[in-house]
């Protein structure tokens, strides 16, 4: 049975506090219920424990998290798993601007859709998406892979580096640098198995989007390029 953990009437740092005991006393499935949308829930988790939150959480739930396995049965606020090492993060709902900024590793899925700026500066992991998502996604990505089942909003992918961004439905704009190239063999291959894994319906097929690499080293020549893009 999961050691459950009832939030109601209790401040955000006592509901963490609480939690970090229960992890302490080797409680490996924890349930938080009545979340009622409180920020910074679950954050710092450094063990790989499954942690159910019952209903939707706000701002940057899961942040910070190194190995451990949230699943939010609702929507998230900003920043949701924002400078995450490694774990995973399941939102069956929508997540707000941010979602998955900075993550190193892991992986986020937000089976509804997600808000501006998802996957912002990712430095590796992967970030599914089944929804829609809002513009400058994938903003100056250094590693990692996002998935965009549905539609994607302006500047997806403006100054990229070395992330790479799927998307299966609409692309408003590409941003600066961002180019479109024919997925691999490979690819197809690791997506089919990334939407079977965490049971998300996908596209018949995506179009990948890779850096153009020229605002990789600066070229007084190209000014033009980089004024667009400051």
């Amino acid at each position: 049975m999961p050691f459950s953990i009832d939030c109601r009437d209790k401040c955000t740092r006592e509901i963490n506090r609480l939690l970090r005991e229960a992890i302490a006393e080797g409680h490996e499935h924890i349930e938080l219920q009545y979340p009622d949308a409180r920020h910074n829930l679950a954050v710092a988790l450094l063990r790989p424990v499954r942690v159910v939150v019952n209903g939707s959480v706000g701002y940057y739930c899961g942040g910070m998290m190194d190995g451990g396995h949230i699943e939010v049965h609702g929507s998230a606020g900003w920043g949701a798993a924002e400078a995450m090492l490694n774990g995973t993060l399941l939102i069956d709902g929508n997540a707000g601007s941010g979602v998955a900024a900075s993550i190193r590793g892991g992986v986020v899925v937000v089976r509804g859709d997600a808000a501006a700026r998802a996957g912002v500066a990712m430095k590796g992991g992967t970030l599914l998406i089944g929804g829609n998502c809002g513009y400058m996604a994938g903003f100056m990505m250094q590693k990692g892979r996002m998935v965009i089942c549905g539609d994607a909003g302006d500047a997806l992918a403006d100054s990229m580096y070395e992330g790479v961004v799927f998307v299966g439905g609409r692309i408003a704009s590409l941003g600066n640098d961002a180019v479109i190239e024919e997925p691999t063999a490979e690819d197809r291959a690791w997506l089919h198995e990334l939407l079977v894994t965490y049971r998300v319906p996908g596209p018949t097929a995506f179009r990948k989007v890779v850096s153009g690499r020229k605002l990789w080293n600066f070229d007084r020549r190209e000014w033009e390029i980089w004024r667009a893009a400051l």
